[in-house]
C-alpha cells in the first residue's frame, strides 16, 4: 500500500464541557492523518507544534493510531489552539490561536500527499506549502487538497480565492464542504463549482453538504449521494472523516483509480457518507477504525 505524506496544522481543541475546559487533539490534517492511520494506511505527517505538553499531547494521539510524526514538526515556539463552541444542532465554531510554519519545503518522498486546512493558507508555512506541492508534481506524486476554509484567518478574500486556485490547479483530488464553496465563490452552484475544479485539472472532485449528503464528480458525471440517517451527537470531524474515506478508497483502488464509473462514485460516495455517519453520531474527531467502517457498508 502507498505511504501517504499528510501536510497541515495540528492544534488543541478547548472544548467547554459542563462549567469546565476539555482538551483534545485535533485539526483538519492532523484529523486525516489520525484517520487514515486507523484505515491501515501509512501515514507520515508533517505538521507545526511545540516540545510541550500539548504538543506532546498530540504526538501521544497520532502515534496511538499508527501516525508518523517527522521530529522536525515539533519546532514550534507553542502548540496551537482553537476555542471551539457548539450550538444546538451540534455544529462547532472556532476562535483560533495558531501560528503556522514548516521546518523546510522539501518534497517527501511519498507517492501521494495531502495538504489542508489553515496550513494551505496561513503564512509563513503556506508558501512551503505550495513549494513541497510544486516539488511534488514534478516527481509524479498524486496530490490531494481540503481547503477546510476558516474565515477568521483567510485574510484578504481576493488573495486567499487566488491562493485557493493556484493549489487546486496542483490537484488530482479536491474535497470542499458548501460552505468553502460559498465563502470563496458566493451564489455558485454545486455543478459550476465542481466543473470549475475540473477546469483546473483535478480529476476527483467532492462536496459536501451536510445532512444534504454529497456530489461527487469525475468531470465526465455529477453523482449525488445520501447522507445516512443518525443520530448526531456533534458534527467535529464529519468534513475530515469523508476525505479520509476518500483517500482511503482511492489508495485501495489499482493504478487506474480515477477511471470512475457513475456506479464507482455513487459507491465511494456512500462508504464516505457512513464512515462520516460514525464520527457525528459520537463527540468530537472520533474517526471510525477499519473494523467500524466494514461493518457499516457491509450492513
Amino acid at each position: 500500500m502507498s505511504t501517504i505524506t499528510v501536510i497541515g496544522e495540528a492544534l488543541v481543541d478547548i472544548v467547554p464541557a459542563d462549567g469546565r475546559s476539555r482538551e483534545i487533539p485535533g485539526g483538519g490534517p492532523a484529523n486525516v492523518a489520525f484517520g487514515l492511520a486507523r484505515l491501515g494506511v501509512p501515514v507520515n505527517f508533517w505538521t507545526w507544534i511545540g516540545n510541550d505538553e500539548r504538543g506532546r499531547r498530540i504526538a501521544a494521539h497520532l502515534q496511538s493510531s499508527g501516525v508518523h510524526l517527522t521530529e522536525a514538526s515539533r519546532q514550534a515556539a507553542r502548540t496551537s489552539t482553537a476555542r471551539v463552541s457548539v450550538d444546538s444542532a451540534g455544529v462547532p465554531s472556532y476562535h483560533f490561536d495558531v501560528s503556522w510554519d514548516l521546518p523546510d519545503d522539501r518534497a517527501p518522498g511519498t507517492d501521494w500527499i495531502h495538504i489542508g486546512s489553515i496550513g494551505a493558507f496561513l503564512e509563513p508555512g503556506a508558501e512551503k506549502v505550495r513549494n513541497i506541492v510544486a516539488a511534488a508534481r514534478r516527481t509524479g506524486s498524486l496530490v490531494s487538497f481540503d481547503p477546510n476554509i476558516r474565515p477568521a484567518l483567510m485574510g484578504d478574500h481576493d488573495q486567499a480565492v487566488m491562493s485557493f486556485e493556484h493549489l487546486a490547479a496542483a490537484c488530482d483530488v479536491v474535497k470542499m464542504s458548501d460552505e468553502d464553496a460559498e465563502w470563496l465563490y458566493p451564489g455558485a452552484s454545486a455543478d459550476a463549482m465542481l466543473d470549475s475544479l475540473h477546469g483546473y485539472g483535478v480529476r476527483l472532485a467532492a462536496l459536501t453538504r451536510g445532512a444534504d449528503g454529497s456530489v461527487l464528480s469525475s468531470g465526465a458525471d455529477h453523482v449525488p449521494v445520501a447522507s445516512p440517517q443518525v443520530s448526531v451527537t456533534d458534527t467535529v470531524g464529519a468534513g475530515d472523516t469523508y476525505m479520509t474515506a476518500l483517500l482511503w478508497q482511492l489508495i485501495e483502488r489499482p493504478q487506474d483509480g480515477f477511471a470512475l464509473s457513475q456506479d464507482d462514485l455513487a459507491a465511494m460516495g456512500d462508504i464516505c457518507a457512513r464512515a462520516a455517519a460514525i464520527t457525528v453520531s459520537r463527540e468530537g474527531a472520533d474517526l471510525p477504525t477499519l473494523e467500524e467502517l466494514r461493518a457499516a457498508t457491509q450492513r
